[in-house]
C-alpha cells in the first residue's frame, strides 16, 4: 500500500483495484520526438535548430557580454575590428546555411507536391502548399535580414552594435578598475 493510498480508499478497497482500466503511459510520460521527425545534418545527427530558428538563435545570443569579455582579454581596437569581422563572417555563414536549408526544403516540397498532385491527394497537396508558402515567407525574411546586414541596419547589424557596446564597456571597466579608482 502506497504512502497516500488512504486518500483513494472507498469502502475499504483501493480505487485502483475497483477500476480495472489501464491508463496509457502517454498520459503521464512525454515521449521524445523520434530522430525521423527532425532534419539531420550531414552526419545523420538530429539538428533541432534549422532554418529561421538557426538564424534567430544566432541573432539572439548576448554579444554585449562577449564584447565585454573580449575587451578584458585584449583591449586593443584592432581586436575589436577583427572580432567584428568575425561576427559578420559568422552571420554570413549562418545566413548561407539557412538559405541552403530552405532551397533544399522547397525543392523537396516541389517533388512531393508534384507526385501527390498526380496521385489525386488533394488534402495532402493543400498541406504541402501551405508548408511551401511558410518556407517561402521565411526565406524572404532571411533575405531581408541579409540585405539589412549588408547595409549596416536591422537585426543583423544589431549584433555588431551589441558587441561594440560590450567591448567599450569592457574598456571602461579596465580604465575604472586600474586608473579611476586611484585617489591622489
Amino acid at each position: 500500500m502506497g504512502l497516500f493510498s488512504f486518500f483513494n480508499r472507498k469502502n475499504g478497497k483501493d480505487a485502483a483495484s475497483q477500476n480495472n482500466q489501464d491508463i496509457p503511459a502517454d498520459v503521464f510520460i512525454e515521449k521524445d520526438k523520434s530522430k525521423d521527425d527532425l532534419p539531420t545534418d550531414s552526419n545523420g545527427n538530429a539538428s533541432p535548430d534549422y532554418g529561421i530558428r538557426l538564424l534567430f538563435q544566432f541573432l539572439d545570443k548576448n554579444y554585449e557580454a562577449k564584447g565585454y569579455d573580449d575587451a578584458l582579454v585584449n583591449p586593443d581596437t584592432t581586436n575589436l575590428e577583427q572580432n567584428i569581422a568575425g561576427l559578420k563572417n559568422d552571420l554570413e555563414r549562418t545566413l548561407t546555411k539557412v538559405r541552403i536549408f530552405y532551397s533544399d526544403f522547397i525543392r523537396e516540397l516541389d517533388v512531393h507536391l508534384s507526385t501527390r498532385r498526380r496521385s489525386g491527394m488533394v488534402d495532402i497537396v493543400e498541406e504541402l502548399s501551405a508548408k511551401k508558402e511558410t518556407a517561402e515567407s521565411h526565406i524572404k525574411k532571411v533575405i531581408e535580414i541579409e540585405q539589412q546586414a549588408m547595409n549596416n541596419t536591422g537585426v543583423g547589424h544589431g549584433i555588431i552594435l551589441s558587441y561594440t557596446k560590450g567591448f567599450r564597456n569592457g574598456l571602461a571597466a579596465i580604465s575604472h578598475h586600474s586608473i579611476l579608482k586611484i585617489n591622489f
